[in-house]
């Protein structure tokens, strides 16, 4: 049984001056392709559930069940995380269901609401011993709530995390979310003091966006994990539109979900090598676009 609280991934990660990867879980077939990578790489990471893919699915126990059991049948450490809740309840329910850590997302609340909820959301999960992730300035492209341009200010994230208790805090520094073109621009300045300010992992979320250089000088700055999602996707999906276009007359879907599946497995397994060892950075986008 590998599955390992996400703090304990975090807290090598920034002892051994390094990032760790946070891939996200849209379904099954994208789960088994990162525990493979994982497995293929030999190196940790981390498996998140949306709340978005809480909702594609319905609920979040099935989807849940179906990661930790992979994570628990593997062979390398893997923590399993809910990704951006704004639920309360959401976040409980995965706190319940043993999750190694949960973001709650209270960044369109004002700030002392957002503290206020934060600091329920940290005292239910560290009475569980489940680590808390969450946000403070809005990251761009999310939903289309968050302004782009919006940047984390460096004394009021020193004040959030005092005042919440959080494990970890996503900034807003440059990247925005689902993102096809890496052409952000990370502020490499402001990471480096809110670090310096802040005495808890740093998370960036939007990595998908981020050119190679960026992430691996973000990492250098101060950032400890990584998130990615809309890259891994677009190789699922080139996997997928390649396999329809060549047999028209497909109707296994398991005949184009596996090229998906392989698809994602190798990706996933280059950032992997990348973003785990000092001066990390991503490999090309693909030709598809992700």
């Amino acid at each position: 049984m590998t599955l390992v609280p996400t703090q304990a991934l975090l807290d090598a990660a920034v002892g051994e001056r390094r990032g760790v990867c946070a891939f996200n879980v849209l379904h099954l077939e994208t789960a088994e392709a990162l525990v493979a990578a994982a497995e293929r790489t030999g190196i940790p990471l981390i498996l998140q559930i949306s709340e978005n893919c809480v909702s594609f699915h319905g609920s979040l126990r099935p989807i849940a069940a179906a990661t930790m059991a992979l994570a628990e049948d593997s062979t390398v450490e893997l923590a399993v995380h809910l990704d951006h809740a704004e639920s309360e309840t959401l976040a409980r329910e995965a706190i319940d269901l043993g999750f190694g850590s949960v973001m709650f997302d209270g960044a369109r609340l004002e700030y002392a609401e957002n503290v206020a909820a934060t600091r329920r959301i940290v005292e239910s999960a560290h009475s569980a011993g489940v680590a808390v992730e969450a946000e403070l300035g809005e990251i761009g492209g999310k939903d289309g709530a968050h302004a782009p341009g919006v940047r984390t200010d460096p004394i009021e994230a020193q004040s959030f995390a005092l005042e919440t208790g959080v494990d970890a805090l996503a900034v807003a520094v440059g990247s925005s979310h689902a993102m096809t073109e890496r052409t952000s621009s990370l502020d490499l300045p402001r990471i480096s003091e809110i670090r310096r300010l802040v005495g808890v992992p740093l998370v960036l979320h939007g990595s998908s966006g981020v050119p190679n250089a960026e992430i691996a000088a973000g990492i250098q700055a101060g950032l400890t994990k990584i998130n990615v999602s809309t890259y891994l996707n677009g190789f699922f999906t080139g996997a997928v539109r390649a396999a329809l276009a060549g047999n028209p007359r497909l109707v296994d879907s398991r005949k184009y979900l596996g090229p998906g599946r392989d698809a994602v497995t190798n990706s996933a397994a280059e950032l992997l090598s990348l973003v785990h060892g000092p001066g990390s950075a991503m490999p090309p986008p693909h030709p598809g676009g992700s």
